[in-house]
């Protein structure tokens, strides 16, 4: 199969097993550039890897040198399938254009809930947000609880933040972590919400307070990201 851009993934769809998702730290935004670049042809001049490969999103970090991939797959054979034939060969062509990119870690997730977009929102997202939740030690239950949580919150929030348009909330599947995607219409939108009145996102609510004091939460941290380039497989062989 061919490869074709697209401008995001689709988050809502149903046949997917599993998301891979990792950071490369590229150190500056020369470098950042030529490595989205560099990405973009190595992959645009060669077939589509593996029909388990649903879709390879790459995310430009608003600090200037980190790239953020987001990659949906029906399951982890198939990733496995693309590690031992398909991975490599990308990579050598990346890194000869791009040398030196720290690879900062894979993890391994699936989506456990979302707050999909409004049937009638056209809005196209101009930044994505990372939200990474890490817990002591691996507990599936807890991390299923946290995210609940933060539903409630959201659930009974008097004031939601405008700008936001989508958010996905993924666990790992060792039990150590929540990843949210959260789509927000601009950099400025989520720069305003933070703004507000509440300790980040959210409200002043009790429901809020009981997110942000969740007992086992160790770290984590949010990062602000522009898509830069969006990958699925294309008709034809």
């Amino acid at each position: 199969m061919s490869v074709r851009f697209a401008s995001r993934p689709d988050l809502a769809r149903n046949d997917v097993g599993l998301v891979k998702a990792s950071t490369w730290d590229v150190g500056t935004p020369e470098r950042q550039r030529r490595a989205a670049e560099a990405i973009r042809e190595a992959w645009a001049r060669r077939d589509w890897p593996h029909p388990g490969l649903l879709s390879y999103t790459v995310h430009a970090g608003e600090d200037g040198k980190t790239l953020f991939h987001y990659s949906q797959w029906s399951g982890e054979q198939a990733y496995q399938d693309f590690f031992r034939h398909g991975r490599d060969e990308r990579n050598t062509d990346i890194d000869a254009a791009v040398p030196g990119i720290r690879r900062l870690g894979l993890h391994t997730l699936e989506l456990y809930r979302s707050t999909p977009p409004r049937e009638d929102d056209g809005r196209e997202p101009g930044c994505v947000v990372i939200v990474d939740v890490e817990f002591e030690g691996p507990d599936k239950a807890r991390q299923r609880d946290w995210v609940d949580t933060v539903f409630e919150a959201l659930g009974t929030d008097p004031a939601p933040a405008p700008g936001g348009i989508s958010g996905h909330f993924h666990v790992s599947t060792d039990g150590t972590r929540v990843l949210n995607y959260a789509e927000w219409e601009s950099a400025r939108a989520h720069i305003d919400a933070l703004a507000a009145p509440g300790a980040g996102i959210g409200s002043r609510t009790p429901q809020w307070e009981r997110v942000q004091s969740y007992p086992g939460v160790t770290g984590g941290g949010v990062h602000r990201y522009t898509p830069a380039l969006g990958l699925r497989p294309g008709a034809g062989a």
